[in-house]
């Protein structure tokens, strides 16, 4: 089996968030299977808020550099929580400046650097729906503004106060088989894609 290289990814721009700590379950899983791993910190990116004004004087470094990620990698692992049943503005915004990265330096404009990458889609929040109206929005703009290719599974943990342990683990077995699914699922599909 060919190993499959993973960029994982949580849309929380808050240290220890939940959505932070799912992220780094995912990362635990893909690597366990035999794939090579990239966590990505959005905030490291140092973004500035989308403006055409901006980007009209120059491209902000922090928006190659996710553009030469998504054109380096063949799937993302994302964990986002949801804000008022939306999905972050740090999330947002950077997929907002990546989509204007023109093409250069032997890659592709941002959007064809993400187009076709296969992602895998979970949540967490303390409200009863664990962000799944978050995810329905990062789906539908996953999808269809950008071409990615999103598996059908996807989990969204809800009362995520009370769902880890201290070390970060998942207090829940099957909190923890539904996490599996969705990696499962989109290394199952990122292999198959790599086939073609």
């Amino acid at each position: 089996m060919d190993a499959l290289k993973v960029l994982v990814v949580s849309g929380s721009s808050r240290t220890g968030s939940f959505n932070r700590q799912l992220a780094a379950i995912l990362a635990k899983l893909a690597r366990a299977a035999g794939h090579d791993v990239t966590e990505l910190d959005l905030r490291a990116l140092a973004l500035p808020l989308y403006d055409a004004d901006i980007e009209r004087v120059a491209l902000p470094e922090g928006a190659a550099t996710l553009r030469r990620l998504f054109a380096a990698h063949d799937v993302l692992l994302l964990s986002s929580p949801e804000y008022n049943a939306f999905p972050t503005p740090l999330l947002i915004n950077a997929l907002d400046w990546t989509s204007r990265v023109p093409a250069g330096d032997d890659l592709p404009n941002g959007i064809a650097a993400m187009a076709g990458t296969v992602v895998g889609l979970v949540s967490a929040s303390p409200g009863a729906l664990g962000g799944l109206r978050s995810l329905m929005f990062i789906r539908q703009m996953l999808t269809y503004n950008l071409g990615m290719l999103i598996v059908p599974e996807q989990f969204a943990l809800s009362a995520a106060a009370k769902a880890f342990h201290a070390d970060g683990t998942l207090v829940d077995p099957k909190h923890e088989e539904s996490v599996q699914r969705v990696v499962h699922a989109a290394l199952r599909t990122g292999l198959a894609m790599k086939q073609r």
